[in-house]
C-alpha cells in the first residue's frame, strides 16, 4: 500500500514535469470551441504518462534510446539502450546492463541500483525507510573495506573484554576453570573429539527442549526463556572452554620468575598471557588489514588454532561437567583394582604383612 501511494506520487510528479516540459501546446480559450485542440493535448499526456510510467518492470532494449524521466512500478527497470534523463524503479531494481547508459541519475526505492557494466552519469542512489517527514537516502556504492585502525580497535577491544571476562572467572570461579583445565592436559584430543560432537549437538539439543516444552501449555510459555537460557549457557560454556585452554597455554610457557609467584600470581600470569597469546594472532591480521591477502591468510592462521583450542575447550567443560569433575579423564588402573588384596613386598628390610589366615580349632592343633 505504502508503495503504491509513493508510485502514484511519483508518476505524478513526472507527468506534470513532462506536461511542462512539451512543446508549444495551445491553449484554447474554450474546450466547446476548439474539441481537436483539446484532444491533441489529451492524446499528448496520454503518450506522455506512458512512456515516463510503467507497471511490473520495463525493459529499454539496446540500441533503443528513450526520453526520460522513466519511472517503473513494483518491478525492475533494465537498460540496455539509453536513457535520456533519470532512471526510477519503486518496489524494484535499476540494472543498467552491458552496452546500457543512463544520462542522469538512477534511482531505486525500496530496491537497489545495479550499474557496474554500464554507464549512469549522474548519481545511484537507493532510498528506504517509511512514509513521513525523513526518507534514509544512501548513495550506492562499492563496500568499503575496513581501515586497519578500525581492525586494530575492535580486536584490541575483544581482548580487553576476555582479559575482564577471564579475571572474573579466575576470581569467581577458580575451581570450574582449574577443573576443565585438568581435564584438558590429561586428555587433549579426546577433549577436541567430545567437543566437536558437542558442537554438532548443540542445534539438535534446542530443538529436543523445544519440543519437551510444547507438551505443555506452561512449557509453551516459557519457550522464549529457554531458548535464551540455552544460548547463554551455551555461550558461557565455551567461554571457559577457551580460557581453561589459554590457561593451561599461559601455565606451560612458565619462566623462574614465575615459580617464585604465589599461586594467585602463576594463575593470574597464566590466564593472561594464554588469553593475549591467542588473540595477538588476531591483532597481528588487523594490524596487514591495508593488505588484503597477507591479512586473509593470517586471519585463517588464527582461526583455524582457535577453532581448535575453543573446541578442545569446550570438550573438555563437557567432559568435566561444567569444570565440577577434575577426574573425569582418569581411569584407574587395571592392576591397582587386582591388586587390592595383595601384601606389600618387603624393601629395604621393610618386614611384609602376613596374610591374615583363619585361627586354628583345638582339634586341628592335636
Amino acid at each position: 500500500m505504502r508503495a503504491t501511494v509513493l508510485g502514484v506520487a511519483v508518476a505524478s510528479l513526472v507527468v506534470v514535469g513532462r506536461l511542462y516540459g512539451l512543446e508549444s501546446m495551445p491553449h484554447p480559450a474554450s474546450a466547446e470551441l476548439q474539441p481537436s485542440a483539446s484532444q491533441a493535448d489529451t492524446a499528448k499526456v496520454a503518450g506522455a504518462l506512458t512512456d515516463t510510467v510503467g507497471f511490473g518492470g520495463r525493459t529499454i532494449g539496446a540500441g533503443d534510446t528513450v526520453q526520460g524521466p522513466v519511472v517503473v512500478l513494483a518491478g525492475d527497470l533494465h537498460v540496455q539502450g539509453t536513457v535520456v534523463g533519470t532512471a526510477v524503479a519503486i518496489v524494484g531494481d535499476v540494472l543498467v546492463e552491458g552496452g546500457g547508459r543512463v544520462t542522469g541519475d538512477a534511482i531505486a526505492a525500496f530496491g537497489s541500483v545495479h550499474a557496474p557494466p554500464g554507464s549512469v552519469g549522474g548519481r545511484l542512489r537507493s532510498i528506504t525507510g517509511t512514509f513521513g517527514p525523513h526518507f534514509a537516502v544512501a548513495e550506492a556504492a562499492e563496500p568499503r573495506r575496513q581501515s586497519t585502525s578500525g581492525a586494530l580497535g575492535l580486536t584490541l577491544g575483544w581482548l580487553v573484554v576476555m582479559l575482564v571476562i577471564g579475571i572474573g572467572v579466575l576470581v569467581f570461579a577458580s575451581n570450574y576453570l582449574e577443573g576443565a583445565t585438568d581435564v584438558l592436559e590429561q586428555s587433549f584430543w579426546r577433549s577436541f573429539l567430545v567437543g566437536v560432537v558437542g558442537e554438532l549437538a548443540i542445534l539438535p539439543a534446542l530443538a529436543l527442549l523445544l519440543l519437551a516444552l510444547t507438551v505443555t501449555v506452561v512449557g509453551i510459555l516459557l519457550i522464549p526463556f529457554a531458548i535464551v537460557a540455552y544460548v547463554v549457557a551455551v555461550a558461557g560454556l565455551g567461554t571457559l572452554g577457551f580460557l581453561s585452554v589459554a590457561y593451561l597455554t599461559g601455565g606451560s610457557l612458565g619462566s623462574r620468575q614465575a615459580d617464585q609467584l604465589q599461586a594467585r600470581g602463576r594463575a593470574l600470569r597464566a590466564l593472561v598471557v594464554g588469553v593475549v597469546l591467542y588473540l595477538g594472532m588476531w591483532i597481528v591480521a588487523a594490524a596487514f588489514q591495508w593488505s588484503p591477502v597477507v591479512s586473509g591468510m593470517l586471519r585463517g592462521l588464527a582461526l583455524a588454532i582457535t577453532y581448535a583450542a575453543a573446541t578442545a575447550g569446550f570438550g573438555a567443560v563437557i567432559l568435566s561437567r561444567g569444570g565440577t569433575r577434575r577426574d573425569a579423564a582418569k581411569r584407574k588402573p587395571v592392576a591397582d583394582e587386582m591388586a587390592v588384596w595383595q601384601t606389600p613386598t618387603p624393601v629395604s628390610g621393610v618386614v611384609a604383612a602376613r596374610r591374615p589366615t583363619p585361627a586354628s580349632t583345638p582339634r586341628q592343633r592335636a
